[in-house]
């Protein structure tokens, strides 16, 4: 583990944690569509994505829509309140589309190994 640690390998060790008995009950998937591209821009929403502990995993992607968020939220107006800091006051934010999981099928960051 020590060499897998030193050789970049492995980047950090944690403990899964079920989200729920924290009380957060809620997954949400948010499409992010941006007004402009500018670099400082884009890496000005980053940081606040970054910065937002609710927003669990972050994509920059291609296709129809610039960023996917992973978001756990305890309850449905937390997801409005950070609609509000997160998109309505960015004023690089074209539109955002909420997809609200309605069940965690397969969660997690396990990498395949080489023989999968």
């Amino acid at each position: 583990l020590k060499k897998l640690t030193a050789d970049g390998v492995i980047r950090g060790t944690v403990a899964q944690v079920n989200p729920e008995q924290l009380g957060y009950t809620l997954t949400v998937i948010t499409e992010v569509e941006v007004e402009n591209e500018r670099l400082d821009l884009l890496d000005e929403m980053k940081r606040a994505f970054l910065a937002c502990p609710q927003v669990q995993q972050c994509y920059y992607v291609a296709g129809e829509c610039d960023f996917v968020l992973i978001m756990l939220v305890r309850h449905m107006e937390q997801y409005t309140q950070l609609t509000r800091e997160l998109f309505f006051e960015n004023n690089n934010v074209k539109r955002f589309k909420t997809l609200v999981s309605m069940s965690n099928v397969k969660t997690g960051l396990f990498v395949p190994t080489l023989t999968d």
